[in-house]
């Protein structure tokens, strides 16, 4: 059994539409456990960190998508949520779905909550209204925690449902 932790952000767009709690009582239904909150409006420098020194978005998309990505995180504050369970990266990106909401499937939180394509989000000059960055893997969630909450912001604490979500074999 592997308890991990992982960073989702709801995006300006979630939040604006008032759908952050909706959203994440997904989570919570499935088992994962928040272990650390805030809302936050962070400048370019931090967007910088997270999407280019973790995420590498310049080096493999170029100037242009930060710039647009960065602008479009920034119309309005995010809420950051780190999240505890079994394989909890894995599990909350199977449920986020694909980046591109149009190649979301149903069921999956981008498929049920937005649509835009790559092409439509390119043809506007806007960021990709997606609903939420999920961390793609268990190294990505470990910088990108320890970028957006410090140690004092995250709390260990035993959950009503763990028992049934995390149980362990007897012996």
């Amino acid at each position: 059994m592997t308890i991990e932790r992982t960073l989702i952000v709801f995006k300006p767009d979630s939040v604006a539409r008032g759908i952050v709690g909706e959203i994440l009582s997904r989570f919570e239904r499935v088992g994962l456990k928040i272990v650390g909150t805030k809302m936050v409006n962070p400048d370019t420098d931090f967007y910088h960190h997270h999407y280019e020194k973790i995420g590498t978005m310049i080096t493999r998309h170029g100037q242009k998508i930060f710039d647009t990505t960065v602008e479009m995180m920034q119309v309005a504050p995010v809420i950051a949520f780190v999240l505890e369970g079994i394989d909890a990266v894995a599990v909350v990106r199977k449920m986020v779905g694909s980046t591109e909401s149009k190649s979301a499937l149903p069921g999956t939180i981008r498929g049920d909550y937005s649509h835009m394509s790559y092409a439509h989000a390119d043809e506007q000059g806007i960021g990709l209204s997606n609903i939420l960055h999920a961390s793609g893997d268990s190294k990505e969630a470990a910088l990108e925690i320890s970028h957006w909450f410090s140690e004092s912001e995250l709390f260990d604490y035993e959950a009503a449902h763990e028992k049934f979500t995390q149980t362990k074999k007897k012996k």
